[in-house]
């Protein structure tokens, strides 16, 4: 069998992802797709490091939010990961995945706290891990956690999951001539205003010439032709 084109990667998940059809919150069979897509890439001796977004959970929350402070609704965001984290370890569990949540932000009863040297120990005995909490910091995305995390563990590929399967020449949804990028360098992304990531996140993989996949999570299979050099989604590099 064709070896995986990559060793060590960082998914990064929306929260978004785990709605399915729903208003917020978690979807319980979207979960256990994901998972299962997770597991499957495992198999293949791949190294998977995860980071969730929390705007499933915050959305329910948005109109509590509404005119709050900044940072406080921020560490309220990544509360939300933490539980978006945990529900997606659980689902790992029942798939015969050994998950292990790290976070940011200091709960030990709940979940370890992030150990870069730890994270890279349980990776390379084959447990995904799944970084919670973002980086910690207010006004900061977890796009940005996701390059940040992905840099220190050394992964050779960011991985956005989102509801397109690529990044387009327009909005597909308005122009039906749009076509999808198959590769396009940080470069031109950035000469053509393309919304990868946020842009601190962007930049940060630029300078530490870490590649984008951008790729639906919602195609069945996907993720496994990622890792194994396919053509799927829209790889931005260097």
């Amino acid at each position: 069998m064709t070896a995986p084109a990559y060793r060590r990667i960082l998914l990064k998940l929306s929260g978004e992802a785990l709605m399915g059809d729903d208003a917020f919150g978690i979807n319980r069979d979207v979960v256990s797709r994901i998972v299962q897509e997770v597991a499957e890439v495992v198999s293949l001796g791949v190294e998977v490091g995860v980071v969730i977004g929390g705007g499933n959970i915050f959305r329910g929350m948005a109109g509590a939010a509404s005119g709050m402070d900044r940072a406080t609704a921020d560490y309220m965001g990544m509360l939300a990961t933490v539980m978006n984290a945990m529900a997606l370890a659980d689902a790992m569990k029942h798939v015969g995945v050994v998950a292990r949540v790290q976070s940011a932000l200091n709960m030990e009863a709940v979940v370890e706290p992030y150990i870069r040297g730890k994270a890279i120990r349980y990776l390379e005995d084959g447990k995904v891990v799944i970084f919670a909490a973002g980086t910690g910091n207010p006004f900061f995305t977890t796009d940005t956690a996701a390059a940040l995390r992905g840099a220190e563990i050394g992964a050779e590929i960011v991985l956005k999951a989102t509801k397109v399967d690529g990044i387009y020449t327009a909005d597909p949804k308005k122009d039906p001539s749009a076509t999808r990028y198959g590769k396009i360098s940080f470069d031109e992304a950035i000469a053509r205003n393309l919304q990868v990531l946020d842009a601190t996140a962007f930049a940060l993989c630029r300078d530490q010439k870490l590649p984008i996949k951008v790729f639906s999570i919602f195609a069945t299979g996907a993720l496994k032709r990622v890792v194994m050099g396919e053509d799927e989604g829209t790889l931005v590099h260097i």
